[in-house]
C-alpha cells in the first residue's frame, strides 16, 4: 500500500493542506499527520510517523514539515518513494536564529503569543497579501490554537534539528522542491541548496508568493504536486 502523507509546519495543522487534500488522487489515501504536536524532537516525530503509516510513503512537508520529511527519508529511505519539500531548509539552526527563537520563547512563556505573532505576521506572506485579512486571520487562528506550550516545544525541536545536508545526497526518490519567490523565512537559496544535493530533484519557484505557499497560491502548488505525483505513479 502506498500513502501520501502531508506534514504541516510549525504550530500548523491540517488547514494549511486543505486545498491540497481536496485535489489529490483518492487512491493515494492522502492524510495529514500531527506527529509534530506529540513529540519533542524531529527524530522522534519521524519514528512515530513511520510507525503510524505502514508501507510505501510519498511525503509532502512544508517548512518544519519539510525538515521532518527529510528526517523520515533518512530513517527509512527504502520506504520513501516520493518527496516534496515546500518552503523549507536542510540547514541546521544558525546562532542568530537560535537567539531569536530563545527570545520568542521568553515572550511565549509570558503569555505574549498573539502580540509576537501579529508583530511578525508580514514575514509569513508575500507583501501583496498585506490586505488579505481573511488569509492572515486563518494563519493567526491555527497558531494561536496550537498555544504557547506547543510553540515552545516545536521551536526547541527546530533548534536541535540535525543537519539534513549530510544525508540528502543519498535520496534517490523523485523529489520536488517548491518555494515562494519572496519567501522571507526560508528564502529560495535554501531550496536551491536542497536541489543541488538531491540528484535529479526539481525546483519550482512560485511567483508572487511568500512562505505560506499552500495557502497563498494553492492552484500553482496543486498543479506542481499533481505533475510530480504523475511521475511517481508508475512506481506505486
Amino acid at each position: 500500500m502506498t500513502q501520501l502523507v502531508f506534514i504541516p509546519g510549525l504550530a500548523a495543522d491540517a488547514i494549511i493542506w486543505q486545498h491540497q487534500m481536496a485535489a489529490m488522487p483518492a487512491q493515494l489515501q492522502p492524510a495529514v499527520t500531527d506527529v509534530h504536536m506529540r513529540h519533542v524532537t524531529l527524530p522522534e516525530m519521524a519514528a512515530t510517523l513511520l510507525q503510524e503509516h505502514s508501507g510505501e510513503l510519498i511525503l509532502c512537508g512544508a517548512s518544519m514539515g519539510g525538515m521532518l520529511a527529510m528526517e523520515v527519508v533518512h530513517q527509512a529511505p527504502q520506504r520513501t518513494i516520493g518527496l516534496a519539500l515546500l518552503g523549507t531548509t536542510a540547514r541546521p539552526e544558525t546562532d542568530a536564529m537560535r537567539a531569536l527563537r530563545e527570545a520568542a520563547i521568553i515572550l511565549f512563556e509570558q503569555g505574549r503569543v498573539k502580540e509576537l505573532l501579529e508583530a511578525n505576521l508580514a514575514m509569513a506572506f508575500h507583501p501583496g497579501r498585506a490586505d488579505d485579512s481573511e488569509l492572515r486571520q486563518i494563519y493567526l487562528d491555527f497558531v494561536l490554537a496550537a498555544g504557547a506550550a506547543q510553540l515552545i516545544r516545536q521551536n526547541r525541536a527546530l533548534m536541535a534539528r540535525p543537519d539534513a545536508r549530510l544525508h540528502l545526497g543519498l535520496v534517490s526518490c523523485p523529489t520536488l522542491v517548491l518555494c515562494g519567490d519572496s519567501d522571507q523565512l526560508t528564502p529560495p537559496e535554501c531550496s536551491r541548496e536542497i536541489v543541488q544535493l538531491i540528484k535529479g530533484s526539481e525546483l519550482k519557484l512560485v511567483p508572487k508568493c511568500g512562505h505560506m505557499l499552500t495557502m497563498e497560491r494553492p492552484a500553482e502548488v496543486n498543479a506542481a504536486l499533481l505533475a510530480w505525483l504523475a511521475a511517481i505513479a508508475p512506481l506505486t
